[in-house]
This record gives C-alpha cells, sequence and structure tokens, in this order.
C-alpha cells in the first residue's frame, strides 16, 4: 500500500472537505434547472464556496505558500518558491446539467515546476495523486499509462471548442484526422480526469488546446509519473504554461503529436489559401 507524504495528506484533506459542499449542491442541481434564478449562479456560487474551503485549509497547512486559483487569481506568497494551482471544480458545465463527472485539481508548484498534484472525483471517491519522482496512484494502487502500441487500437480523449472560445475549424481538422487513425475518440468535459485516466491507462491519449494551468497542473504529474509523455501539441515542454497539452503512452505519444501537427498546418494551408 502506497504511503502517502505530509504534503500529498494536506492536499487530500483539503479536496475531500470542499468535495462535501460541492457534493451536497450537486444532488440539488436538477432541482435547479426550472428555477427563476437559474442554476447557473448558483454552480458559480457553489465553485466560489469550494474554493474558499481549499485556500482556507491549504493556507492553514502552508501558511507561506502563494496560490493560483481559477475563480480568485493569483495571491502572492511570503515563500515565493512555492504556490498551490487549484481548480475547485473542473467540468462546470457536467456539474451544471447534472451529469456526474467532474473533480476538484490541486498542484504545488516549486520554483516553477509541479512537484504534487491530486484529482479528486468525489461521486467515484477515486483520489488521484502524485508525487514528483515518487509514482502515480488512484487512492492505493500505482498507476500506469496504457501499453497499447497501435493507434487502430488506441481510445482518444480531446476537449472541444465551444460557442466564443476556440479555433472551430482548426478542430474539426484535427479531429478528422486523428479519428481516421484510431479505435475512438471520446469528450468527458473534464481536462483533468482525461489526464488523470490516461495516468491510469483508460484513455491512451489526450489533447486539447487552449487550457489554464489549473485545469492541468495536477493530471500533467500523474501522467508524467504514470509512464506516459506530456507535452505542448507542437513539441514544446511547457504543457502546464503552454498553449496546448498532448499527454499519451510511450508509444503513441509521437505519432498523435505528427497527426496533430500535420491537421494544424493544413488548415493554416486552407486558411491561407
Amino acid at each position: 500500500m502506497a504511503a502517502r507524504s505530509a504534503i500529498i495528506n494536506v492536499m487530500a484533506r483539503a479536496v475531500e472537505k470542499a468535495a462535501k459542499g460541492l457534493v451536497r449542491d450537486f444532488g440539488e442541481v436538477e432541482h435547479l434547472q426550472v428555477s427563476r434564478k437559474g442554476p447557473a449562479d448558483f454552480v458559480s456560487s457553489a465553485d466560489t464556496r469550494a474554493e474558499q474551503i481549499l485556500r482556507a485549509e491549504l493556507q492553514r497547512a502552508r501558511p507561506d505558500f502563494g496560490f493560483l486559483m481559477e475563480e480568485s487569481g493569483e495571491t502572492k506568497g511570503r515563500d515565493p518558491a512555492n504556490r498551490w494551482i487549484v481548480d475547485p471544480l473542473d467540468g462546470t458545465t457536467n456539474f451544471l446539467h447534472g451529469l456526474p463527472h467532474w473533480a476538484i485539481s490541486v498542484a504545488l508548484e516549486r520554483d516553477g515546476e509541479i512537484v504534487a498534484g491530486v484529482v479528486y472525483e468525489p461521486l467515484k471517491d477515486e483520489m488521484f495523486w502524485a508525487e514528483r519522482g515518487a509514482g502515480a496512484f488512484n487512492n492505493h494502487q500505482r498507476l500506469r499509462v496504457s501499453s497499447r502500441r497501435r493507434m487502430e487500437d488506441a481510445l482518444i480523449a480531446t476537449g472541444m471548442p465551444f460557442k466564443g472560445r476556440g479555433n472551430h475549424a482548426a478542430f474539426l481538422g484535427q479531429l478528422e484526422t486523428v479519428m481516421a487513425e484510431v479505435a475512438g475518440i471520446r469528450r468527458l468535459g473534464s481536462a483533468a480526469l482525461d489526464l488523470a485516466y490516461v495516468a491510469a491507462g483508460r484513455f491512451d491519449g489526450f489533447w486539447e488546446t487552449g487550457l489554464a494551468p489549473w485545469d492541468t497542473a495536477a493530471g500533467v504529474l500523474l501522467v508524467s509519473e504514470a509512464g506516459g509523455f506530456v507535452t505542448e501539441i507542437g513539441g514544446g515542454r511547457n504543457p502546464v504554461h503552454g498553449a496546448s497539452v498532448l499527454a499519451a503512452n510511450d508509444h503513441l505519444h509521437l505519432h498523435l503529436g505528427k497527426l496533430l501537427r500535420g491537421a494544424a498546418k493544413a488548415s493554416r494551408g486552407s486558411a491561407a489559401g
């Protein structure tokens, strides 16, 4: 059984405490679909309450660390080397529609490097966690990326742009290129869980553009500690703070990247023409 370090225990306690309120609020969502105020306001307040709990718990344990949080932005800490990167509710649209697929993501960044991460899916009680150099785990089970070698056997996850966000035409080019090569593509609506599922071998790869650090920081560490490769789609080595994320096992990462870069090149060519 894997022994969690002190820092992982701090993160685990914080997400478990925040999860209680989110699970309770999630149980109310279906009743709000017909309310005059509408569910969107309710979900944003649920998000904010969860973030406040996470901040309080993490600050109590490590009072000098800074924060980068989805709702409240960046807060400098007295310790400039360490900061928490927090998404209190990844999969907000799923939550809003009563779809039971969402998570809390917390990562610790030290001197610009992600050194610890937790992605917690409360409804399944799955705690995905990793620490730099110590492996990745789901609760107490060691994680390992899949061993599939052939694209035609691979199940790949992605995130689709939506109204007002992203380059829809470029994404459709990527989708068309990848779907012709693989066993299936899934879009489940939570990048943090997509990355955790790559680490667990449930997905063989994942790509998305336009994500924020709080979406990816913990998940990127999970994949790398489970033996996978994570880069930007163009090959850059900063997927947490870059413009895109490409995660896969060591057999498929290179080929998936070539497909996506080829699709992007073709999209630029057709746009120029």
